[in-house]
């Protein structure tokens, strides 16, 4: 009878066998990126894979969500290893598509080759026969949450409702038999080392805004205009007034984009268009923020006498990375990259909707190197092919093996003293509650 050791070994060897084949799929990956529920392309790649290593997948999940599952010996919890698959728009990256401008500046393609690299392993090495329990393998859409506009037209053609492919899928059901969840995200970031786990990462939420003027000739009669730019301009000054009101602690971030500032440069603009997320540390953080930020474009509206149309949309609620699945993590990392390679970091500022599943279930989100840049930026890239996609692929594999060897007793213990912040009807309610649309007249 093989010990944990032992399987653990047959999974890497069975991982590193199939090492070409992974690094070529995240590859393919990344010469053809797509946008969030535009990951067609993609998702036929995960689809096709899945059945070469005996899969049997189910695609159209929140439109491009894929999954595939291996079941234990014994009937036990379901563990999720995911991987997301989108890109996102970065002016100037050199493999970037030349219609759409997506781009894999985050590493969201290692994440795909990785997960479906744990399946080649854990499946390879006939790791099952020692399991309690089931394996998901789950390619889900859309955690960047760009392409605002277009998104919102899907949701009110009622193609989508939720935004973001995470808080879709939950809304779906598509997460409802799943107990514990996990993925790997790149780093480029030095103090990573090589892996690396932080507490927790700032949530968000999303606005679209629209300043409504009036058109007039910019030279011949701009007294006869209401310029809608100059509103957002104005209201855009008072968002950076008020930053220093924002506590440290919070992690407060604002970062708004005009995306349409006019039509034509000699016709006063009467229709400007800004984006902009409201991200925080918790969620009382952020629905404060989100108050001053509305009074702050109100501002705009009212000092030129033009009106603005606020959209607040759900985002993604706070990350919390589970203390437990960390330790074991943590353990694997420490025991195949060294202990000095390994670290643990506090909070973090950016924003995922790994933070929704964590609000419902145990979840891990540690990072992993192997990339270059900065990410989101036209610089960045994959370096380290082997640590990127390899080792990510060992590390999501092992954590299935300690979750769920020995009649899945770790993951048994992680899951019977796991206390949700929010029941699955909680959370809906509440990313539905955040969804509204305001019109403030500053003529009145």
């Amino acid at each position: 009878m093989p010990t944990r050791d032992d399987v653990k070994r047959a999974v890497c060897e069975a991982i590193d066998r199939q090492s070409e084949k992974i690094v070529a799929v995240g590859d393919t990956i990344r010469k053809n990126p797509e946008l969030g529920f535009k990951e067609f392309k993609t998702s036929r790649l995960v689809e096709d894979t899945m059945r070469e290593i005996g899969l049997q997948p189910k695609g159209g999940l929140a439109i491009t969500g894929v999954r595939g599952e291996a079941r234990g010996k014994k009937d036990g919890p379901t563990f999720a290893l995911l991987g997301e698959l989108d890109a996102l728009v970065v002016a100037g990256h050199p493999v970037a598509d030349p219609q759409t401008g997506a781009a894999h500046a985050c590493g969201h393609n290692a994440q795909v080759a990785s997960m479906l690299g744990a399946a080649m392993g854990l499946v390879g090495a006939k790791a099952f026969e020692h399991l309690a329990g089931r394996v998901v393998f789950f390619a889900v859409p859309a955690e960047e949450y760009g392409d605002v506009a277009w998104r919102v037209e899907q949701a009110r053609a009622g193609k989508l409702e939720f935004l973001g492919g995470k808080p879709e899928l939950l809304r779906l059901g598509h997460f409802d038999d799943v107990d514990m969840a996990m993925m790997i995200h790149l780093t480029p970031q030095r103090e990573y080392k090589k892996a690396g786990l932080a507490a927790s990462n700032n949530g968000c939420i999303v606005k679209t805004v629209r300043y409504m003027g009036r058109a007039s000739h910019a030279g011949g009669a701009p007294h006869m205009g209401i310029n809608a730019l100059y509103a957002a301009h104005i209201g855009l000054a008072a968002i950076n007034a008020i930053r220093e009101t924002f506590k440290d602690e919070d992690s407060i971030r604002v970062h708004p984009i005009i995306t349409h500032g006019g039509s034509q440069v000699n016709v006063i603009p009467a229709d400007v268009r800004i984006e902009t997320y409201v991200r925080g540390k918790s969620v009382e953080a952020i629905l404060d923020a989100n108050v001053r930020v509305d009074r702050a474009l109100k501002a705009g509206a009212l000092a030129l006498g033009a009106q603005v149309e606020i959209e607040t949309l759900p985002g993604y609620l706070p990350l919390f990375n589970h203390d437990g699945m960390g330790k074991y993590f943590v353990a694997n990392a420490s025991a195949r990259l060294g202990a000095e390679n390994v670290t643990q970091m506090g909070h973090r500022s950016g924003s995922t909707d790994m933070g929704d599943i964590s609000h419902v279930m145990p979840t891990l989100h540690p990072y992993i190197a192997g990339s270059s840049g900065s990410g989101h930026g036209a610089d960045y890239t994959i370096t380290d092919p082997k640590l990127a996609y390899i080792e990510n692929a060992k590390q999501l594999a092992l954590m299935a093996v300690d979750m769920l060897w020995d009649d899945a007793q770790s993951a048994r213990e992680i899951i019977g003293a796991f206390k949700p912040r929010l029941s699955r009807e909680a959370y809906l309610a509440f990313q539905r509650g955040i969804n509204k649309t305001e019109i403030f007249d500053g003529a009145k």
